[in-house]
């Protein structure tokens, strides 16, 4: 199959002002506000966010954050524990980082103003999720830690008059100089007043922290700006963008019905690690002997035992019990979820609670090495946005905000040993495109019904058939729905590529026409450009073999 060919660069009106700053962020979760506040030690940064500042998904993690934080636990066990969710293909080293620099990084943040539930004792009250074999998740308000995050960082964000913002801007594409080198971006700003429509700012250098692609399939628990726009404008910029294929869809997302699209309110894993269970129709437990941990496996087992589970049933869900918690542990622990359910008619103290797999986090991304650095000069990611091999083919419960904290912390302590010079922008000679805004419905029901949970070389074809028509239809005028198309379709292009290269089934990527993990051919990474093709350019993927001295039983 030949995955479809997309736009070179954005179509968009040139530039009517300009701007020169140091560093430029792009987002505006954990990631990218850590970044800011480290990197404003450096030299004038400016934080730019497709809504406003509080609006990623950052705000919507409900579990909380991982980190060795108890003395009965430990870096090298948390490191054991993120390499078999990782199915042998973390980078060991980016997990040492992680799991050793993460109780230090939320220390830092308590020390910001995030405040984390405690015991009687004023310890920080420790929790357990899918995948962990100890209590090591930091929670706030029960189910409510992402959004007490981001509270305590634009908080600080506000509190930094040399941070600048810019809210309800897309970012177009990079400015690049003669060599390749990064020298800024393009944006457009929606809304009135100085810096309106599209301008240009010059920078040394470049973060993105623009978040995941969660958008490009029907049901999601990501906001409605997670449509891929960092991983689409890096390789538009010819970055390496590595193990696509592995997306993680969140085994426990409520139901609310066949016609239910967009974002999906989620019911967390952390629910499970306080003992609830999965049942089906018929009110039995299907988790135990699918693995040693039954209800608590990784999100990909669960995932794929309740799908077969529906598939099996010819059902569209399957249940989830925790009737046993009574009122007040629902309450005290759960009041975001409890909320949720209630305002959608059903009521977790007295009911079952209907569930279905959703896509949830894309475990792979932009290429980035131990300090956030992606192979364009002067272009740095962090968070769901990056690949930095702390995930391997399934992120283990938790870790997200903690690889965002602790590589946004790398990659300021990296640049703190000097930023690169200001590059003059090339002329950008690249064809531009654009795709009709109206493609997303059937962009995302094929993505969902050929890339989702269950692959094969057929559907993958299928959707790539249909990604290719969409394309060609007649666009419109240049602007924010047109170019979220665009970002979008040019990632499902990648993916897709990516999905069916790999031919076997290994952590989120599962493929029903080779269904056993094959560590003989496919112990390795995925890694994409974009290639020239004409006026468009096409997804190309190279395997990338571990290395001896990488390589993990997993």
């Amino acid at each position: 199959m030949t995955a479809p060919a997309v736009p070179q660069r954005l179509a968009a009106p040139e530039p009517g002002w300009t701007d020169t700053v140091d560093v430029v962020v792009i987002g505006s979760g954990i990631a990218g506000l850590t970044a800011a506040l480290k990197a404003r030690e450096l030299g004038t940064v400016l934080v730019v966010t497709k809504d406003v500042v509080a609006s990623g998904s950052t705000q919507w993690a409900q579990g909380g954050i991982a980190a060795a934080l108890s003395p009965e636990d430990s870096p090298e066990e948390h490191l054991q524990d993120t390499l078999v969710a990782g199915a042998g293909l973390c980078d060991p080293d980016a997990v040492r980082a992680l799991v050793t620099e993460g109780p230090d990084a939320v220390r830092d943040l308590i020390e910001l103003g995030a405040r984390f539930d405690t015991q009687a004792n004023g310890e920080i009250s420790l929790t357990r999720e899918g995948g962990h074999h100890r209590n090591r998740i930091a929670h706030s308000g029960g189910d409510a830690t992402g959004a007490e995050i981001e509270r305590a960082l634009v908080a600080a964000v506000k509190r930094a008059p040399d941070i600048r913002l810019i809210e309800h801007a897309l970012v177009i594409d990079l400015l690049r100089a003669e060599d390749g080198a990064v020298a800024g971006v393009t944006l457009h700003v929606m809304g009135e007043g100085q810096l309106d429509g599209v301008g240009a700012i010059r920078s040394r250098v470049v973060i993105l922290a623009s978040g995941g692609l969660g958008q490009l399939y029907a049901a999601t628990t990501n906001p409605s700006v997670s449509t891929g726009d960092g991983m689409a404008l890096a390789l538009r910029a010819g970055a390496k963008v590595r193990d696509l294929e592995f997306v993680q869809f969140h085994p426990t997302v409520l139901w609310l019905g066949k016609s239910a699209k967009g974002q999906q309110p989620l019911v967390s894993e952390a629910v499970r690690g306080e003992g609830a269970f999965l049942v089906d129709h018929e009110g039995k437990r299907f988790m135990q002997g699918q693995h040693e941990l039954a209800d608590l496996a990784p999100r990909d087992i669960v995932a794929k035992a309740i799908t077969r589970q529906m598939l099996a049933a010819g059902k569209d869900h399957v249940y989830l019990d925790a009737r046993h918690f009574g009122d007040e542990k629902w309450r005290v622990r759960f009041p975001t979820i409890l909320a949720s359910c209630r305002s959608h008619g059903i009521d977790p103290v007295r009911e079952l609670i209907p569930v279905a797999p959703a896509c949830h986090y894309s475990s792979g991304g932009v290429w980035t090495d131990l300090n956030g650095q992606t192979s364009v000069p002067g272009l740095y990611a962090c968070g769901e946005v990056a690949c930095t091999g702390v995930h391997g083919a399934n992120r283990l419960a938790s870790n997200s905000l903690l690889e965002g904290l602790v590589f946004a912390h790398r990659i300021a302590t990296h640049l703190a040993k000097g930023l690169p010079e200001l590059r003059e922008p090339a002329v950008d000679t690249r064809v531009p495109g654009l795709v009709d805004a109206d493609v997303v419905p059937e962009l995302q029901r094929v993505m969902t019904v050929g890339a989702g949970v269950i692959r094969s070389a057929s559907g993958l074809a299928e959707a790539g058939a249909v990604v290719a028509k969409l394309i060609e239809q007649p666009a419109g005028e240049p602007g924010t729905p047109g170019w979220e198309a665009t970002n979008l379709v040019t990632v499902a292009s990648a993916l897709i590529a990516a999905g069916t290269v790999r031919e076997e089934s290994r952590g989120s990527h599962w493929r029903e026409d080779h269904p056993d993990r094959d560590d003989q051919h496919w112990s390795g990474n995925l890694d994409l450009t974009l290639l020239a093709d004409g006026e468009r350019a096409r997804p190309g993927a190279t395997f990338v073999p571990q290395s001896k001295e990488n390589r993990q039983d997993g």
